[in-house]
């Protein structure tokens, strides 16, 4: 028996602990274990790297953000799915949900915000979901306003929480028109370049993001956290910000 499978049965053993690995080792396996969407030990991996001292930036980029990028390229390639995914991102919460207030305390910002809802007369919401849950694991702060949701219901939600980006999702081809709806009122009230358009759904394609006027089309939700902060990364160059 060689060194591999006597390290690899000591990691499989039922009295393997999280906090017997060195920081880096820890890293790398909370993010196996993101792969794998262990909520548990994501927690466990978390309230490990803070009671070493870590600050809960450097938990959330390291461990968290590092290990949805994992994830999100190989959803992108076809070797993850949907449910995979949706477990990863569940597990990246629990972890989330004790770095969110250290994360307030300290003042450290978010890259973004974004607002995101399936549009007036679609009540599909799987997409947005999955969106939604890869925005956080790219670093954003993201509200979800739910389907179904209708012009004004996008523009309070733009005056409340003044985001980065909208993203519109739609899976009916009869609910795809609504989305040049919101632009076009955008473009009539005069906000349309305050905000980064995102859209998405399975029916969509660039052609028809063009066509609406939306800064860009996502195919699906690793493309999207690909493409939201390069594109807020771009807009924040050139305000000087």
């Amino acid at each position: 028996m060689d060194q591999e499978t006597d390290l690899n049965e000591a990691y499989d053993a039922e009295d393997f602990s999280l906090d017997e690995l060195d920081d880096q080792d820890l890293v790398e396996q909370m993010h196996d274990d993101l792969y794998d969407g262990l909520r548990d030990e994501i927690i466990e991996g978390t309230e490990i790297l803070l009671g070493r001292g870590w600050s809960a930036e450097a938990v959330l980029n390291k461990a968290l953000v590092a290990g949805m990028q994992i994830v999100g390229v190989d959803f992108r390639d076809g070797i993850l799915f949907v449910p995979e995914v949706l477990l990863a991102a569940n597990a990246m919460k629990g972890g989330m949900g004790l770095l969110k207030p250290l994360l307030a305390e300290s003042g450290v910002e978010p890259i973004g915000k974004m607002v995101i809802g399936t549009v007036k007369g679609d009540i599909h919401d799987i997409g947005k979901n999955l969106v939604a849950m890869m925005m956080e694991g790219a670093g954003f702060e993201v509200i979800d306003i739910g389907i179904n949701v209708a012009v004004e219901d996008y523009f309070a939600a733009l005056e409340e929480h003044k985001p980065n980006i909208l993203g519109m999702s739609a899976l009916l081809t009869t609910t795809m028109p609504y989305m040049k709806v919101v632009i076009d009122e955008m473009i009539t009230r005069g906000i349309r370049d305050d905000y980064i358009v995102l859209v998405g759904g399975a029916p969509l394609n660039e052609e028809f993001g063009e066509a609406v006027g939306a800064d860009g089309y996502c195919r699906d939700a690793a493309q999207a956290a690909e493409l939201g902060p390069e594109l807020v990364r771009q807009r924040k160059i050139a305000i000087g910000a």
